[in-house]
């Protein structure tokens, strides 16, 4: 969880906003996220967070594909969720 007091070496978290005005286009582009990650976990290792901030259709096999791969999400609509990542 991030404080409010930041030390060096310490990583923010990195959050991607995401937008998708229907189901067919975030399939083709889900594996997108999980090589970010993975490249992101490989060069500054496993305590880097990634979250997606989501607007738009994103439907169940989007979502438990980027769950496998360690990804959370807050969607537009409930922004307050983000208090659940320290902000």
């Amino acid at each position: 969880m991030p404080k409010k007091k930041s030390r060096t070496g310490n990583f923010p978290l990195l959050i991607e906003a995401k937008s998708a005005g229907d189901f067919t286009n975030t399939n083709k582009r889900r594996k997108e996220e999980a090589v970010k990650t993975s490249q992101l976990r490989r060069t500054y290792g496993p305590s880097i967070r990634f979250i997606l901030f989501l607007c738009g259709y994103f439907d169940s096999g989007y979502l438990g594909y980027e769950a496998a791969e360690g990804i959370d999400w807050v969607w537009e609509h409930r922004i307050d969720d983000l208090k659940k990542f320290g902000l």
